[in-house]
């Protein structure tokens, strides 16, 4: 309960809060909570790569850096490849067998991002004594997540979704194949008998397609946790989930009460529109 009172003005000054972003467009909408919270009189860190897209340092909340093993030229490559294949015109199952080989590396390119941040001793040094309350993270890459469980602390997602639907898994929403459309299938909620199989088919797949996304990063939060963790046991734990679906973008389904609607895909700053 206490996690609500630090989004809460008034009643939270003096709050310690870190944040663990994901860098690019991600980082637009979450950089706006981030100023937010400190206007109300929380202490804010960001935790980031020294390269990255689109984060910059600000007088706003204090920034922690961390050397990586990568350049500026890899990242831009990996996501050239990566919005290429999105954009390939490709039946089904030949579209999501691209979108699998590319999302890998991606992912792999900012799991090593997350390998390079705990291969860091003076940046965990940093992050242990700080007494933090509670970890602000988007957890696409998992590396919030170990974070949190690597600090002992509990956190708060804010996100636009995961792959495989596992932003509905973790917090063990319902999710009745017959009505919910799974991601790669381009079904709508009103399906055919056939949609309807092969809707419950790629839901038997996700969890084995999604471990191959997430290989690297089980296996360093394994390392780093030392114990043996699946993607669940990163995820279920917690405490908010803050989602940026717009209404008009999503079919109405069952969600648990510790998740929260905060609307908006990707926002920038933006002239309101008259009345």
């Amino acid at each position: 309960a206490w996690i609500f009172i630090l989004f809460l003005p008034g009643l939270s000054d003096g709050g310690k809060l870190l944040v663990v972003p994901m860098a690019g467009s991600h980082w637009l909408s979450m950089r706006q909570v981030v100023e937010k919270l400190t206007e109300k009189g929380h202490e804010v860190v960001v935790v980031m790569p020294e390269i990255s897209w689109n984060i910059k340092t600000t007088e706003a909340y204090t920034v922690k850096k961390y050397p990586v093993s990568y350049t500026l030229e890899d990242l831009d490559n990996a996501f050239r490849k990566y919005v290429a294949t999105h954009l390939k015109d490709l039946p089904f199952p030949m579209n999501v067998l691209a979108l699998y080989n590319t999302s890998v590396d991606v992912f792999r390119m900012f799991f090593a991002e997350c390998k390079d941040l705990f291969s860091s001793k003076e940046t965990l040094q940093y992050l242990n004594q700080s007494n933090f309350d509670a970890i602000l993270t988007d957890p696409v890459f998992m590396c919030g997540a170990t974070l949190a469980n690597y600090l002992s602390l509990p956190f708060v997602f804010f996100m636009r979704g995961f792959p495989c639907s596992l932003h509905y898994e973790a917090p063990q929403c319902p999710s009745p194949l017959s009505y919910i459309p799974r991601l790669f299938t381009f079904n709508s909620d009103r399906m055919t008998f056939f949609q309807r199989v092969e809707n419950a088919l790629v839901a038997l797949l996700e969890l084995e397609y999604c471990n191959g996304f997430y290989e690297d990063a089980i296996k360093l939060s394994s390392e780093v946790l030392q114990r043996d963790v699946t993607l669940l046991d990163l995820l279920n734990s917690a405490s908010i989930w803050l989602l940026r679906f717009d209404f008009v973008f999503e079919y109405v389904r069952p969600v648990m009460p510790n998740m929260v609607f905060v609307g908006g895909i990707n926002c920038a700053q933006k002239k309101p529109l008259s009345k």
